[in-house]
């Protein structure tokens, strides 16, 4: 009896302890997600800023969209340390819809997506990952990498001479500041080193405040300002579904992206709906919506080294701080500063090891195919989930054009004449299935054929069509077929299908 009650308490600290989050009992943690979450803070202003001018709307409407998706989606998303805000992405498919019927509409329609991507979280849309192939997620890592690195080009055009030297004084700070510590993230530190030095000499750099205007206090819940009509629904409704897949697509991604990067699994499913009460949190509080943020994680994930939700709830945080209460501070925050940063993660995003000539001459046509591919669809369309599908198709086509050759027929004739047996090797469907018809000799062949499915597979009604047309061109003839051999699966579909899909049954 003494055991048992001196072990409980021992044994409930132990669960107390393993429902401890980590950041809580290792300071080390604690003090790499809490700069992790000011080094990504710092980078959404600008980025938040240019979303908005993307979708037309307030500077506001964006920084309050970050604030609001990445503090929601730290507690209910399924990707620990992964970066949701105001994207790109969003802001292109949503524009249309403000720029014709006004903020009201945008609004619902981001408070309409969030109920579409939670049912289709629901139904479970997050397991078609699974068909994502190793190829096109090359691509779209490499994609994205270039993207980042488009997107700061026009912060180096047009410009004066002296953020050429920030902008290369930062990368110095960024290559070799690791090297003397990582206590503190080298991003951070070239954003602060070079601020001081354009404040103190007084140079003239475009700074974050000539991006816009920062808010002055936090946002206010309430219902979009629009008729609650039938007609409403269906003018929000295209623009709403458009957004949720892909937000979706592009938050999935990356929650890939960042399960490979840290050897850990996450679920799709909570983040298919967290994304979807994130962005009807957002709209509800006037944000424009948004998703999962592939540049902004790779800074907290990859450069800062943040694994837990509390970098990416202080992101959220650090934001609305950083613009309410140190807003004059964060204006004079040089440009130059941040575009260092995001080429540094474009360089850390680009999977190099991809395009090595030794990787090259390995690798399948295919694959190369299929990995070019995505990257010029992403990089044409400045749009990560459309480069996703068509490279997707892409690696389909090259599957289905691979394996379709597969199928083999070969025919051995019994001694005495009276019989041939056809044996099928390979798998049978729709490419593969088309040419099996034309390798038996239905003029030439004895009264008796055996058609042996032992090494084929039948995977769909065109296979069974084929076999069909095969058995009525003997038929015609007056020669009977017999097909042996088929595995329980093939069997199935078989007996199913056979002899009713001729035209006109």
């Amino acid at each position: 009896m003494s055991l048992t009650s001196s072990s409980t308490p021992s044994s409930a600290t132990a669960r107390l302890r393993g429902l401890k989050p980590d950041w809580l009992s290792d300071p080390r943690v604690w003090r790499t997600e809490i700069l992790g979450g000011l080094v990504v803070a710092l980078a959404l202003i600008p980025e938040a800023i240019s979303f908005s001018i993307i979708a037309g709307v307030d500077p506001a409407i964006g920084l309050f969209a970050s604030f609001t998706m990445a503090v929601t989606i730290a507690i209910v998303g399924g990707r620990p340390a992964m970066i949701s805000a105001a994207t790109g992405a969003v802001a292109l498919v949503i524009a249309p819809l403000n720029r014709e019927h006004g903020l009201g509409y945008l609004i619902a329609a981001v408070i309409l997506a969030g109920a579409f991507q939670i049912v289709l979280g629901a139904l479970g849309v997050a397991k078609l990952m699974r068909f994502v192939p190793r190829s096109v997620m090359v691509g779209f890592v490499n994609a994205l990498a270039i993207l980042i690195f488009l997107a700061q080009v026009p912060e180096m055009h047009d410009v004066p001479w002296p953020v050429y030297p920030l902008i290369a004084g930062g990368l110095a700070l960024m290559v070799f500041f690791p090297k003397v510590t990582k206590v503190i993230p080298a991003p951070l530190v070239s954003i602060v080193v070079l601020t001081v030095i354009t404040v103190a000499a007084g140079i003239a750099v475009p700074t974050v405040g000539d991006k816009g205007e920062l808010p002055s206090s936090l946002p206010v819940p309430g219902l979009p300002d629009v008729p609650f009509t039938l007609e409403t629904l269906t003018t929000v409704a295209p623009y709403a579904l458009a957004m949720a897949l892909v937000g979706l697509m592009e938050s999935l991604m990356t929650a890939k992206l960042v399960d490979d990067i840290t050897d850990t699994r996450s679920s799709k499913t909570r983040e298919s709906i967290g994304q979807g009460v994130a962005n009807i949190v957002t709209g509800f509080f006037g944000g424009m919506g948004g998703c999962a943020m592939i540049g902004q994680t790779m800074i907290n994930v990859r450069v800062s080294g943040a694994r837990t939700r509390l970098s990416t709830f202080l992101a959220g945080a650090f934001l609305m701080a950083l613009c309410i209460v140190f807003g004059p501070v964060v204006s004079d925050i040089p440009m130059a500063a941040l575009v260092a940063v995001m080429v540094m993660v474009s360089f850390a995003t680009f999977d190099w090891h991809s395009v090595a000539p030794k990787t090259l001459r390995r690798m399948p046509a295919g694959e190369i195919t299929v990995m070019v591919v995505t990257v010029a669809v992403v990089v044409a369309t400045h749009n990560l989930a459309i480069g996703v599908v068509v490279g997707t198709l892409t690696a389909v086509v090259v599957f289905a054009k691979r394996v379709a050759h597969l199928a083999e027929v070969t025919s051995v004739t019994d001694p005495d004449g009276s019989s041939v047996v056809y044996s099928v090797t390979g798998e049978l469907f729709f490419a593969s299935s088309n040419d099996l018809v034309t390798q038996f000799d239905y003029a030439g062949d004895p009264d008796r054929v055996v058609i042996d499915l032992t090494a084929a597979h039948i995977w769909d009604a065109s296979s069974v069509a084929a076999l069909d047309a095969i058995e009525t061109k003997y038929a015609q003839r007056g020669k009977t077929v017999e097909i042996t051999g088929l595995n329980q699966p093939s069997a199935q579909i078989h007996r199913k299908l056979s002899g009713e899909l001729t035209v006109g049954n």
